[in-house]
């Protein structure tokens, strides 16, 4: 039903700007307030919002033009002058509304893309995410390859002439919370290159109906600030097969854009790198995975790479824990994510607040000649009996220490934590690496 709303808006905005732009004010006011409330009725029923973002565009911009023509009525009749004008008034009024603008407005092709590249810009990191090779735990193979693909071709162009070309497109796939993100962050502190973040999410709702015109400004800009990397996650809500049921026009046309511009990259000496991320690797347009010359594996992390992880996200933050506390650690959470590990280790940074918060006794110490209040068993020598509130009551809140991490809040966290990534995902991802990837 709310299609008819949408035709019949359609129908009564175009006659309105005809009239519009013949000077007929008088008639062209009702024919944009009839569009305007078939407009109003096909937004209320109308439940997908990138449907509904183009409409409400329009409906603002066909009411700011019939308010317009309303003062301009309004003034012509007290000035006693008829209500539809001459040529000389019809070329002194303001622009056209939206959809009559021309292709061969040089002009304002201008501005469409003046705007569109701001839109873009917001995509740049400008600010380094601090991230480094040292702080990706593990992924020794992808490191490897991610630094032959921007960082030598930056710092050593000499290596890379005759046959020898860097690699020009990375999909990044594997599991979620195994560090793909984490290792993009980690390529834009390390290379010297302007790096373009993109969320596949913030594309399709952004970018409707002008996806393509926006990829193909997005690739232009960053062939102008080479060299550069243009980091896509989670490609796969972006490009995702072809022929499905529930595939749009504007789908289609994305996916052709991306094609055409990342083979274009790849087929150039431009030093601009493409660099994908994704979940589902095997729900992307085969055409799209082609493209990506180099498809790495990021499996999760072995007892090493969770032993790093462990340390890492701890910092340095005062606990009791050996190396051997470490290992055991990294031995007792296989199939863990680095997600996983990484709010198991948030949740244990709350323990000793938690204990400070329930504990009875407290222990007064004197530290480098300053003193604190650190809370123990009632048991312990020099025990009070008194909580963290009767402490912030006497005005010593300042003066409370929690108790440093042990082994025993990592025991206690991960009795009620299980891994989030199945067996059965991870042998879909070992078929697909079989099939097309390579080990990371």
């Amino acid at each position: 039903m709310h299609s008819n709303f949408k035709e019949r808006a359609i129908e009564f905005a175009k006659k309105a700007v005809e009239e519009d732009d013949a000077g007929n004010y008088a008639k062209a006011f009702p024919l944009y307030m009839h569009a305007m409330e078939y407009f109003k009725a096909y937004l209320k029923y109308e439940k997908y919002p990138q449907l509904k973002e183009p409409i409400a565009q329009r409906f603002t911009e066909y009411l700011r033009r019939a308010e317009e023509i309303r003062s301009i009525l309004d003034e012509r009749e007290r000035s006693g002058l008829p209500v539809n004008g001459d040529a000389a008034v019809v070329a002194a009024r303001p622009p056209p509304k939206a959809n009559t603008r021309t292709s061969k407005d040089s002009d304002g092709e201008d501005r469409e893309s003046s705007k569109l590249r701001s839109a873009l810009d917001s995509a740049i990191i400008r600010e380094k995410p601090n991230v480094l090779w040292d702080d990706v735990a593990g992924l020794d193979s992808a490191k490897k390859a991610l630094q032959e693909a921007v960082i030598l071709p930056v710092e050593f162009p000499q290596f890379f002439t005759g046959k020898l070309k860097p690699w020009k497109a990375f999909l990044l796939y594997g599991p979620p919370g195994t560090g793909k993100s984490y290792l993009a962050k980690a390529v834009a502190t390390e290379s010297d290159s302007t790096f373009f973040s993109i969320s596949a999410s913030d594309v399709v709702s952004k970018w409707m109906g002008e996806s393509e015109k926006l990829v193909s400004n997005l690739f232009q800009m960053a062939r102008e600030n080479a060299p550069s990397i243009i980091f896509i996650d989670e490609i796969d809500s972006l490009v995702g097969q072809r022929g499905e049921g529930n595939e749009s026009e504007a789908s289609r046309r994305i996916k052709t854009e991306f094609l055409v511009q990342i083979q274009g990259v790849s087929n150039s000496d431009e030093n601009v790198l493409v660099l994908a991320a994704t979940n589902t690797p095997f729900a992307l347009d085969q055409a799209i995975r082609r493209r990506f010359d180099k498809r790495i594996y990021i499996p999760l992390p072995d007892i090493i790479a969770r032993q790093h992880m462990f340390k890492l996200h701890l910092g340095d933050t005062p606990n009791d824990l050996s190396e051997v506390d470490f290992e055991e650690l990294a031995k007792r959470t296989e199939g863990f994510s680095g997600s996983d590990i990484a709010i198991c280790v948030k949740d244990v940074l709350f323990e000793p607040i938690r204990k400070t918060q329930d504990a009875t006794h407290f222990q007064h110490l004197v530290k480098q000649g300053q003193e604190f209040w650190m809370p123990c068993s009632p048991t312990e020598e020099g025990a009070v009996q008194i909580t963290m509130r009767g402490l912030a009551k006497k005005g010593l809140a300042a003066k409370i220490l929690p108790p440093h991490i042990t082994k025993s809040d990592f025991n206690k966290v991960l009795a009620r934590q299980k891994p989030t990534v199945s067996k059965d995902d991870l042998k879909i991802y070992e078929k697909f690496t079989k099939e097309f990837g390579v080990e990371g």
